[in-house]
């Protein structure tokens, strides 16, 4: 499978997550976003997907936990939150389909809290 968008082709796995994370764009995501069944991303969509990839790029990899997505949002939206808003975003779970989204690797842990 591949995502094709203004000529560039984004090769993906069997499961969908994208090969190279290079290949990522704000159009791939929507792409992505819309095959997933999430629709058109929101200001917070994109909050928790710059979140993840800075997590991802920038921290040697790391795949933070669903807990950790929802303390960090917290803090960067000023507000209480609950494991259900980010289910909101993340019908798929935040630390799954967000990662996704994002166009970063699948996380190979069990469990996502």
């Amino acid at each position: 499978m591949a995502y094709e968008v203004n000529g560039q082709t984004a090769e993906t796995t069997d499961t969908g997550y994208l090969v190279n994370l290079n290949d990522w764009n704000k159009e791939i995501a929507q792409l992505i976003a819309d095959e997933e069944g999430i629709g058109q991303l929101t200001d917070r969509h994109w909050d928790v997907i710059e979140y993840l990839r800075d997590e991802y790029i920038n921290n040697n990899g790391n795949q933070p936990m669903e807990r950790a997505i929802t303390k960090a949002m917290e803090e960067k939206w000023g507000v209480k939150l609950k494991s259900k808003d980010m289910y909101d975003l993340f019908p798929r779970a935040p630390s799954k389909q967000g990662l996704k989204v994002a166009g970063l690797p699948a996380t190979n842990r069990k469990g996502g809290y």
